[in-house]
């Protein structure tokens, strides 16, 4: 992003298209302490103006990655439980409300809407086996770039690691 604060950890990829930007995030976790949420919080406001000034220059962005946050009680098996938990907490939660008024579309809300629907289980109290998780990992487009969007899914069922693959069709 050209922030030297967040730029040095090496969570950010881009790759540009002749129709759009694609930007790979592994946005940090704010569960270690204080001060890692507010690190959190910090990268999640430079990365919205870092994308918005992509945009007001006429750019399409497809946007993917780890949020390290659960934006809905639909996204996450036991919200009532998480509330106070890094990942969960209302002012990240927030954040993705502010993300989404900023003119950009959580694609896999586009084709569903149902619950239970993860991409994240934590290993240490096997939680996949009982589909006990959050649905962390995101595919987002600017609004203007919605009508290209043909699915967006998710693969829960390819094992390898504590979270599963997400994927995004799109036509231009």
């Amino acid at each position: 992003m050209g922030i030297n604060r967040f730029d040095i950890e090496g969570r950010f990829l881009r790759c540009d298209f002749d129709d759009f930007i694609l930007i790979n995030v592994y946005w940090p976790n704010g569960g270690m302490s204080e001060e890692r949420l507010q690190y959190k919080l910090d990268f999640y406001d430079s990365f919205l103006n870092y994308t918005n000034e992509l945009k007001e220059k006429g750019n399409n962005l497809v946007i993917c990655g780890d949020l390290n946050t659960a934006h809905k009680e639909i996204d996450i098996a036991r919200p009532k439980e998480n509330e106070k938990v890094s990942g969960f907490m209302p002012i990240e939660r927030e954040w993705v409300d502010k993300f989404l008024a900023n003119g950009y579309v959580d694609t896999f809300r586009m084709f569903n809407d149902k619950s239970e629907q993860y991409t994240w289980w934590s290993y240490r109290t096997r939680a996949r086996d009982r589909n006990v998780g959050w649905r962390l990992d995101y595919f987002f487009v600017n609004e203007e770039f919605k009508d290209n969007v043909v699915n967006s899914y998710i693969l829960s069922d390819v094992m390898g690691s504590d979270h599963c693959p997400i994927g995004l069709n799109i036509e231009i």
